[in-house]
């Protein structure tokens, strides 16, 4: 068992390509997490997605991945940080997965509002 964990940000988007806001917000958000993360020694990010989601190719998402190292620790610094820095916390899902597991897929950990329960790339 790894002590690695895959930590995944989704944000709804309304295109395949985002508007120039979601552009703006997958920066922003990839700058805050990497200096958080950094700074806490739990990890760091690793890139990004946009577009098509996998599971139902009619909606539209922004995927930003971090490899972390404790799960609970970060889940919580990734809130605080998009909440205090104003970066759209109240549209996000969080999910997570060990690292380097083959057959792993990702639990959802936190959604933004009261019972969502699904979560998918």
């Amino acid at each position: 068992m790894s002590d690695q964990f895959w930590l995944v940000v989704q944000y709804p988007l309304k295109s395949a390509k985002g508007s120039q806001r979601d552009n703006w917000l997958k920066d922003k958000v990839m700058e805050y997490l990497e200096i958080a993360l950094a700074e806490a020694n739990l990890g760091h990010v690793d890139g990004f997605d946009m577009g098509n989601c996998i599971s139902d190719p009619k909606k539209y998402a922004l995927n930003l991945f971090c490899v972390i190292t404790e799960e609970e620790r970060s889940i919580a610094l990734v809130k605080r940080v998009l909440r205090e820095s104003r970066l759209d916390y109240t549209r996000i899902k969080i999910a997570t997965m060990p690292y380097g597991e083959e057959d792993a897929t990702y639990s959802l950990k936190y959604a933004y509002k009261k019972g969502v329960t699904d979560f998918s790339l």
